[in-house]
């Protein structure tokens, strides 16, 4: 027979002597693990002072039916911006300020796709679905610390998900729909 060598249980996994007290401590530590952490907040948006950009060059093009047209930051930006800071999980970190995706989709008449797709300037792609949408508000940014995004800091548009700022950053939730660099969105 072999034998397996057992290390002593910590305290908080040995058997207690009433039946709900283990049950019991294992609710407080996640308890505290959940309030102290900070993990479950989301990183707060708030409306911008920022004026609205005045740059009329096309930064983004949309397709839809075979039809293509081209969107400037002056165009996006004229929806109103909000802003959030956060440390993206790429390493850019302070004010990061954009439109909500959905408010930019009606306003170019894409909110009904039933697919879209972004296309960032090195291919990579990110589709989203309206449920996608429903789920969770993303924010379509446009510049951070104030300054427009270009394509040396992941512009000229990028996409993120406020409300998974801190589990993304800590690895708790996904960040593939996260994509810079958008040079094209396309509806389906």
């Amino acid at each position: 027979m072999r034998q397996t060598h057992r290390l002593p249980l910590p305290w908080y996994c040995r058997r207690s002597p009433t039946p709900y007290g283990a049950t019991w401590l294992a609710a407080f530590l996640a308890l505290v693990l959940f309030l102290g952490d900070g993990s479950a907040r989301a990183a707060a948006v708030t409306s911008s002072d920022l004026p609205p950009s005045q740059d009329d060059t096309p930064i983004l093009t949309l397709q839809q039916d075979g039809e293509q047209r081209h969107v400037s930051r002056a165009k996006i930006e004229s929806l109103g911006l909000h802003e959030v800071s956060l440390l993206h999980f790429e390493g850019l970190e302070g004010r990061f300020a954009g439109v909500w995706l959905d408010d930019f989709l009606a306003a170019q008449g894409l909110d009904e796709a039933s697919r879209l797709r972004f296309i960032a300037h090195d291919d990579y792609t990110v589709f989203l679905s309206p449920k996608d949408r429903a789920a969770k508000r993303y924010l379509l940014v446009t510049r951070l610390d104030g300054e427009p995004l270009t394509r040396d800091n992941f512009g000229p548009t990028l996409l993120v998900v406020p409300a998974d700022a801190e589990a993304v950053a800590e690895g708790s939730e996904s960040m593939t729909r996260w994509i810079w660099s958008i040079r094209e969105i396309h509806a389906h």
